[in-house]
């Protein structure tokens, strides 16, 4: 592709506004987990909130800090430095297009609209009409929409589907409650061009207390597990209508401490096949994964991490899941998904105390918190934004220097592409990736993808509202 159809796709404007977009280290296959009951704290050793180090600022002194290391470090290693990239246009006239899917087994390749619609698209961009149209139940406005969708491992033959959307409140919702978070099945026919005769069966509805703050990542690990995102319930600092108390007094509570009132601020790990999991109830459309952190202690036995603040986008590479946990007021953080992880908020920001000098290093009953991979501030002179947007590795080197790296973004940077190198030691030092004819895209980038060839995809917007149809899907390429 020519440079200049480059420099087309390249708007130069970034349309004005701010909204507040969003935004695992160890992992076995079914029949290898049940050996493992994963129900031990992670660190049963650590001091606790009582031992007077355990008041100090994280990183000073008290419990030492967790920085998960990534498993999936072999293949190419980026040389960041030298590092530049160009984008080649794969499809346009999309709304806000924030999720990429690629089903194995298939040729196709599907871009999620937040409007609610699922394209396929291909060498000649996208397909006149949807492949999946959820508009009619799909709730919009603010941080709202159809958020995410994950195909099945096995979608080519089963034709199985999820997708997370936001709905109006259901009758049983608390009447100050802004909306429904659903977690849905879709079987459709893997073949059509649309699925006209999807079937839809819910497996999750969860109140959600305000617009904003709703996740909407979902994706199978490599585990054949789904593992699906929630944010804290919205609004600001995590308190307020729908905000629970916990252990941590200084913030007035929150959802992203709490594991036993709601699914809120965690990341979920349920069992859709009913393979390696147990239906502890008889009510659930799914079962949980015995190895689940919580199974067996008090909680709720879906949850898998917690401590989440908005963890809009996250992704697998190989055994490894990077989760993008978006910042309140100062601090924007990569993560390595462990097992019954706690990852700070609202007691940390990052890895910075929230709204105080001094916070725990620690969970009263002695689990530490998890560090950030990575960590960019809210300004400064360097990397800087207001809302991560998780991305992908890039597994391939068919770009030079960018191979092997974690790429990202933030949504109000001016649409610069930025990469951490998984290879080095945490926490990694985040830089800008130049894009060839300027710094960056001049537009808002809403997620990224990869295919089954590994080639990565960037999906970004003009308009700020994620309304209208400016979103587009671009291919990462060498300059």
């Amino acid at each position: 592709m020519d440079r200049l159809r480059r420099r087309r796709f390249l708007r130069t404007g970034l349309a004005a506004g701010i909204a507040s977009f969003a935004g695992c280290a160890t992992f076995e296959r079914h029949e290898e987990a049940a050996g493992s009951s994963g129900t031990e704290p992670a660190d049963a050793g650590a001091e606790s909130e009582s031992d007077a180090d355990s008041n100090a600022t994280p990183g000073e002194s008290g419990t030492e800090p967790r920085i998960p290391t990534p498993r999936e470090t072999g293949g190419p290693r980026p040389a960041l430095d030298d590092a530049a990239v160009a984008l080649d246009p794969v499809a346009d006239g999309l709304a806000a297009p924030l999720d990429f899917l690629a089903p194995a087994g298939t040729d196709r390749r599907f871009v999620v609209d937040r409007d609610g619609r699922i394209w396929e698209v291909g060498a000649g961009g996208r397909r006149s009409a949807p492949f999946l149209d959820l508009s009619d139940r799909v709730l919009l406005g603010g941080e709202r929409g159809l958020l995410g969708a994950a195909p099945h491992p096995e979608f080519a033959d089963n034709g199985r589907l999820y997708a997370r959307y936001s709905a109006p409140a259901r009758p049983e919702t608390p009447g100050d409650y802004s909306h429904t978070s659903v977690l849905a099945e879709f079987t459709v026919d893997p073949e059509a061009d649309v699925a006209s005769d999807a079937e839809e069966r819910t497996l999750l509805d969860v109140p959600q207390p305000q617009s904003n703050h709703n996740a909407g990542a979902l994706a199978f690990g490599p585990d054949g597990y789904l593992y699906v995102g929630f944010g804290d319930g919205g609004g600001a600092n995590d308190i307020g209508s729908g905000h629970v108390d916990d252990w941590y007094d200084a913030v007035d509570g929150g959802n992203g401490q709490d594991v036993t009132e709601n699914l809120l601020g965690s990341i979920l790990r349920i069992d859709v096949d009913g393979r390696g999991g147990v239906d502890r109830d008889g009510e659930r459309p799914y079962a949980i994964p015995e190895d689940n952190p919580l199974v067996g202690r008090e909680g709720l036995d879906e949850q898998y991490a917690w401590g989440f603040r908005n963890p809009w986008r996250f992704s697998f590479h190989g055994r490894d899941c990077y989760v993008a946990d978006v910042g309140q007021n100062a601090w924007e953080e990569l993560n390595l998904l462990e097992a019954g992880g706690n990852y700070g908020w609202n007691v940390r920001e990052g890895a910075h105390c929230f709204r105080a000098e001094g916070c725990p290093t620690a969970t009263p009953d002695g689990d530490p918190f998890v560090d950030p991979v990575a960590e960019y501030p809210h300004d400064g002179d360097g990397v800087s934004g207001i809302s991560i947007i998780g991305g992908v590795v890039v597994e391939s080197d068919t770009v030079p220097h960018v191979g092997g790296a974690y790429l990202f973004a933030d949504y109000v940077a001016q649409g610069r592409l930025f990469a951490v190198d998984p290879g080095s030691e945490p926490p990694w030092t985040v830089r800008t990736v130049p894009v060839v004819g300027g710094d960056d895209l001049g537009r808002f980038v809403l997620g990224f993808g990869r295919d089954q060839e590994g080639a990565v995809y960037v999906l970004t917007t003009d308009e700020s509202g994620g309304d209208g149809s400016t979103g587009a899907v671009a291919r990462l390429a060498a300059p």
